[in-house]
């Protein structure tokens, strides 16, 4: 676990880890919001999200100008009575400690056959979720924050 963040609950961390795509949002200087989906891989230790996208992609060019982020992720195939999802809120960090790990090595070891795609690897370092988990309890949730600043720059 990082020594820097309060622990995440391991039905998080296994709900994260059993997905692999996510929809998120972002908004322009005016605030007028935009959502994309993307293959993420998450980073359990320091409580990362990584995606690729191409630089001229319309939501590169938002979280350029503004990092901040919120998303959700759902399961594959939904199970209306044993719901189960997250929404998250992050921030687009432009640098990270790189003494711990690639993002680009990280995400490609998850998905190889991106390598086929040109593009860059973002980095989301999540700030708070929350999880509904409605397999063993009706409305039961999950909800964890991050307790210290950025690992490192923030992109503007």
């Amino acid at each position: 676990m990082n020594s820097n963040c309060k622990e995440m609950d391991s039905e998080i961390i296994d709900f994260i880890k059993q997905n692999n795509i996510a929809a998120f949002c972002c908004s322009d200087t005016n605030n007028k919001p935009y959502c994309f989906h993307s293959f993420y891989a998450f980073d359990a230790i320091n409580y990362l999200l990584f995606f690729k996208s191409s630089s001229r992609t319309f939501h590169s060019k938002i979280l350029s100008q503004n990092p901040y982020i919120a998303g959700s992720i759902l399961p594959g195939k939904i199970e209306i009575l044993a719901l189960k999802g997250i929404q998250l809120t992050g921030i687009i960090l432009s640098t990270i400690d790189t003494d711990f790990m690639n993002p680009t090595t990280y995400y490609h070891k998850k998905f190889p056959f991106a390598l086929a795609k040109p593009g860059d690897v973002w980095c989301i370092q999540l700030a708070e979720l929350k999880m509904t988990d409605n397999s063993h309890v009706f409305g039961k949730k999950y909800t964890w924050k991050r307790t210290t600043p950025a690992l490192t720059d923030v992109a503007v």
